[in-house]
């Protein structure tokens, strides 16, 4: 209903996208522009340096005390007959796995995101290269790799420990 009522008011209007476009035009040319250009000329130095340091940094180790919370207080809680390590850096950079949940001699795969990575963590959809390192880690250690949205140390997703409890389950009768 608003679809058409949006058409006819623009059939019987033709201006109306005319006026908009130029207000618009104005309001980036008279305004905005300005105000980046005045923010770009006072940009120093320590600015940046501000900035590498709060991402290299803080949200590193943000990062890395989130990703200890899912595991440590989420799914060791969740799962304590598991024991969750840490993956190896060469696996975590390679093989985009944050931790690894042991069952046996098997192994299932942690990625931890942060819900920032994706708004809406529901239509995340992981890289190909990601999916490759996700089937060679099922290939090489028997389980799944599951992806944790992770939202202030706790599991956004929580259908995924479902999941990782029917991929315990298949490990554990896997002879």
């Amino acid at each position: 209903m608003g679809n058409i009522l949006i058409k006819n008011v623009l059939k019987d209007n033709p201006n109306i996208i005319y006026d908009l476009g130029e207000r618009l035009y104005e309001k980036i040319t008279e305004v905005v522009i300005p105000e980046w250009q005045a923010a770009f000329n006072q940009l120093t130095l320590q600015d940046c340096i501000d900035y590498i340091h709060n991402l290299t940094i803080n949200r590193t180790y943000d990062g890395f005390i989130r990703e200890k919370s899912v595991v440590n207080d989420g799914l060791a809680h969740h799962f304590p007959a598991i024991i969750f390590e840490e993956s190896d850096p060469e696996l975590d950079h390679a093989g985009d796995i944050d931790y690894v949940g042991i069952v046996g001699i098997k192994k299932f795969g942690i990625q931890i995101k942060p819900v920032t990575a994706k708004a809406n963590f529901g239509n995340y959809s992981p890289s190909e290269r990601m999916k490759a390192s996700f089937t060679d880690f099922e290939y090489n250690f028997g389980g799944k790799v599951f992806i944790i949205f992770s939202l202030d140390g706790e599991i956004a997703n929580i259908e995924v420990i479902d999941e990782i409890r029917n991929e315990i389950q298949r490990l554990k009768n896997i002879k």
